[in-house]
């Protein structure tokens, strides 16, 4: 059993050191490009390896603003500064767009028409994502912007999925990414057709970040702010003891912002969604 083991362990080896020769080489047809790095493995993992890999001039973009947790942002700067990245900050301004601030089925469509469009004016001919394979089975309104905008996949375009991501990210040592859950922009928790507010995003990253202060093992924590009120997701609820004061301070946060608190509940990915378009 033991020989056994080490045989799949060397094989997986084997496999995630091809996966990665082969991004390098077509990440290496290009002179130059950027990256829009979101905060999340995916794009972290990409800007990681074209920084350090690339032959090409590569350009490593974050667009801050209120929807992007504000740990995604320092976690962008940290590993910008640490491996010594390109980093250009910029505004993508979806919030002065009033079709994504009323938040449609296809939000996401908006956002990033606006992201990949900022991203344009940096400098480089070509804008890499982070989308892999498994985000093909998904509907994503953001790949049909991406798609207008001539937004390329290199996960995709040389079959990489979510799994592979993970296990490229802990080949490399990346500590921090091969165990991070994943995090989509705070919007995603605002239920469709309830319009986006800077407001309800600041108080859905505190619900979040004050939940995994206290449940630090507990790996997808959503605040969803709905038309029933204000709920707090967890992928295991808690026992009562650990339950109670949570929730009680939740529903504190609620009150000091005129919010109706609606309790906690498991996590289902998708619970804030209306006409099909899922929510993470």
């Amino acid at each position: 059993m033991p020989q056994k083991s080490t045989q799949q362990k060397n094989k997986m080896n084997t496999n995630i050191r091809h996966s990665i020769q082969q991004l390098i080489a077509y990440l290496d047809q290009f002179e130059e490009y950027a990256i829009a790095v979101s905060g999340g493995i995916d794009s972290m993992l990409l800007a990681y390896i074209a920084n350090r890999f690339s032959i090409a001039k590569v350009h490593t973009v974050h667009a801050f603003s209120p929807a992007v947790p504000e740990a995604a942002f320092e976690r962008v700067k940290q590993h910008a500064k640490r491996y010594k990245w390109t980093l250009t900050l910029v505004d993508a301004h979806e919030f002065d767009d009033p079709n994504y601030l009323s938040n449609p089925a296809n939000r996401c469509y908006y956002c990033k028409s606006n992201l990949y469009a900022r991203i344009a004016t940096v400098g480089a001919n070509v804008t890499f994502s982070g989308t892999n394979t498994d985000d093909l089975n998904d509907v994503r309104p953001g790949l049909v912007a991406a798609e207008e905008q001539h937004v390329l996949h290199p996960y995709v375009q040389v079959g990489i999925n979510k799994a592979q991501i993970y296990a490229m990210a802990k080949h490399f040592g990346l500590d921090q990414l091969h165990v991070l859950p994943a995090q989509p922009c705070l919007a995603s928790r605002v239920e469709t057709g309830i319009k986006i507010n800077p407001d309800d995003l600041l108080f859905i990253n505190q619900v979040e970040e004050f939940a995994r202060a206290l449940l630090p093992d507990i790996k997808n924590v959503r605040c969803r702010i709905t038309r029933q009120g204000t709920y707090l997701e967890l992928d295991t609820l808690p026992n009562s003891a650990q339950l109670a004061p949570l929730s009680h301070r939740i529903g504190e946060m609620c009150a000091e912002s005129r919010r109706l608190y609606s309790g906690v509940r498991t996590y289902q990915k998708g619970s804030a969604f209306i006409n099909g378009i899922k929510h993470a």
